[in-house]
């Protein structure tokens, strides 16, 4: 991708991963159109960008919010769509409201899906134009503890792989990208307890937008993010027992934390 020509929305921007990533895409060259619901925060981000940006407050989990994110991204002349807003969901799922397992699914999954549908006409119109889907490693590891968060993220990942399929014929890339754990807001006192308990590695926000940029100029449609979670997301793909065995032994860690009122 030449991000000197993109125009790019990209959602999730007043976050942790976001802010770095609207950060290091106008480092290199691309305007931006940014979208989240803190208003306070865009603007800040906004003074800290070297290329044309504006942005939209609005809320993706509503109709209205889709339509204006929508008619904010043709005003931009957007020519590439990153989906990147998500909430977390750790907990045990019997233990969890439905509303809180419904959230989950719909910003990760149906939210990307809805904004993707109503902004795809205008991207297939394009000389050249992409979607990137920010995904996760619980798409292709689904994990204890984040039953609902890694099917949407495993939804994610499918969605990905469908429309790039579907799409063949046109101008259109789908990228999908699957990082590992970030250490941003978005994970609970209780995650954070848990990773250190596990000893699971993470990346600080800065270190992986700077990975997704690199990918995002190198071309690749699907990369998943992190050394040895690669490693394991191609293991459960083809001998998925061998990573039920392994985090069959870390259960009852996972069951502590996730149980936890931290």
């Amino acid at each position: 991708m030449e991000l000197g020509n993109a125009r790019i929305l990209l959602t999730g921007a007043s976050g942790g991963l976001g802010s770095a990533l609207a950060r290091s895409l106008s480092w290199a060259g691309a305007e931006l159109l940014l979208a989240g619901r803190d208003a306070g925060k865009l603007n800040a981000l906004r003074g800290h960008l070297r290329t044309r940006s504006d942005m939209i407050v609005a809320d993706l989990n509503r109709e209205e919010g889709i339509a204006a994110v929508a008619r904010a991204a043709r005003d931009f002349d957007i020519n590439v769509l990153i989906n990147n807003a998500g909430v977390g969901g750790f907990g045990l799922l019997d233990h969890q409201g439905w509303e809180e397992v419904e959230r989950t699914l719909s910003t990760n999954l149906l939210t990307p899906i809805r904004l993707t549908q109503a902004l795809l006409p205008w991207l297939k119109a394009q000389p050249q134009a992409a979607i990137v889907n920010v995904g996760s490693t619980f798409g292709s590891i689904p994990f204890a503890g984040f039953a609902a968060y890694s099917a949407a993220k495993a939804g994610l990942r499918g969605f990905s792989q469908a429309l790039r399929r579907e799409l063949a014929d046109s101008r259109v890339d789908i990228i999908h990208l699957a990082p590992r754990a970030i250490d941003t807001p978005l994970n609970s006192p209780a995650v954070n307890a848990l990773n250190r308990a596990l000893g699971n590695r993470s990346d600080t926000p800065e270190a992986a937008a700077k990975k997704i940029v690199e990918i995002l100029k190198r071309g690749d449609r699907e990369r998943h993010i992190g050394f040895p979670e690669s490693l394991f997301a191609w293991l459960n793909g083809v001998m998925p027992h061998l990573v039920d065995q392994g985090l069959a032994g870390k259960l009852a860690t996972i069951k502590k934390h996730a149980t936890t009122t931290e």
